[in-house]
């Protein structure tokens, strides 16, 4: 008795955990099934002729951001390449009127000149020969000046010839000329009359007050260049920056415009005003000189430092868009405009001058409007 109801004990315990198997089964296969299944695709942009569509649910509307096109006064800004120079009118090349030895050199490089300090002396045969020549002429003006007087009185008593007069009268002009042609080479050689210990030494003077900012030789050297400079003084006190302007950018400048001036050398930026315009074109570099005056009492400005000149042209009324909304397409720069709610339009538009992260335009777009500031690299494909 007790064997069988074991049996059938045993026989339903089994039927039950075959129940809760199938059970777990086809709960198992439901979920399974259930999350097989593939979400639904999502389009982020729709291709409608010439239109791009943004749907609903498309992520790229949390990239996209629009606003109104509005015009704005601008003032066009050309930068061109500059550079310091020293006023070609405050600086002096010394050169030596006469070859010889370099006996002293009154001034260094970088020491500051006055008007008239001696800057160096030579021992030259050259001024030997002038001293020389201009005494001469001297003690011939004496002589031919006491021989016209003796026979101007021996004629004036009827004692000498009218001949003898007219020769004395001869000599004595001749030899006046010959005095003035040997002043004249002393002052070619910038030589005042020395005591005749001295007659040999040239000492050149400064003709202007300035620095010496260039220095070519050394004493005991022997100078036998009169063409070559063997210094440069230059007034530094003010100076010019040069721009060079290529053809095109001539119509956009004139005397008296404002410009900006920003020295590689310096963080800050110098305000000048446009002073002068060559008149001829560089062959070499097809480029105008366009010059601005500056003061330099400090010296900060030192020739040949380089720079930018920025200079503004008139004001004007023009579209401005930041960067991020102009797309460069091959050789054509597009903007995206709202032809309505989330649809967009590509427009072709000729830029003008970029000023930091934002560019005008010049034709291609509207005020008024919206156009995609931000986002727009996204429609671009």
């Amino acid at each position: 008795m007790s064997k069988r109801i074991f049996h059938a004990h045993l026989s339903k315990s089994k039927y039950i955990g075959l129940i809760s198997l199938l059970l777990f089964m086809g709960i198992t296969w439901y979920y399974m099934k259930g999350f097989s299944k593939e979400p639904p695709a999502i389009i982020p942009l729709i291709h409608k002729q010439e239109r791009l569509i943004v749907p609903k649910d498309s992520p790229l509307r949390q990239l996209i951001t629009t606003e109104p096109a509005k015009e704005q006064p601008v003032a066009a800004t050309y930068i061109l390449p500059a550079i310091v120079e020293a006023d070609p009118a405050k600086m002096v090349r010394i050169l030596t009127p006469a070859l010889g030895r370099i006996s002293h050199l009154n001034k260094k490089l970088g020491d500051p000149v006055a008007e008239g300090e001696v800057l160096f002396t030579i021992d030259s045969a050259e001024v030997a020969q002038a001293m020389s020549d201009y005494d001469r002429a001297q003690a011939s003006v004496l002589f031919a000046t006491q021989t016209l007087n003796r026979q101007t009185k021996l004629g004036a008593s009827r004692i000498a010839a009218q001949k003898d007069t007219e020769q004395a009268e001869n000599d004595y002009q001749q030899a006046i000329s010959e005095l003035a042609r040997a002043k004249g080479r002393l002052l070619e050689l910038g030589m005042p009359y020395l005591p005749k210990d001295k007659k040999h030494i040239l000492i050149v003077h400064s003709p202007i007050t300035g620095n010496v900012i260039e220095l070519n030789a050394a004493p005991g050297a022997y100078w036998n260049d009169t063409n070559a400079p063997l210094m440069t003084v230059a007034d530094l006190s003010k100076v010019y920056v040069s721009a060079s302007a290529q053809e095109k950018d001539l119509s956009r400048l004139y005397p008296g415009q404002i410009a900006k001036v920003k020295f590689d050398a310096y963080a800050q930026i110098f305000p000048a005003t446009v002073q002068y315009i060559s008149a001829i074109l560089d062959p070499d570099s097809r480029t105008v000189q366009v010059k601005m005056q500056f003061d330099n009492p400090q010296g900060q400005l030192k020739p040949n430092m380089f720079a930018r000149a920025a200079f503004s042209g008139p004001m004007h009324q023009r579209i401005v868009l930041p960067l991020t909304a102009v797309i460069q397409k091959g050789f054509d720069s597009i903007v995206f405009v709202e032809a309505s709610p989330w649809e967009f339009e590509a427009h072709i538009v000729r830029l003008g001058e970029q000023n930091h992260s934002r560019v005008e335009v010049v034709s291609g777009l509207k005020a008024g409007e919206r156009v995609v500031m931000t986002g727009g690299i996204a429609l671009n494909d």
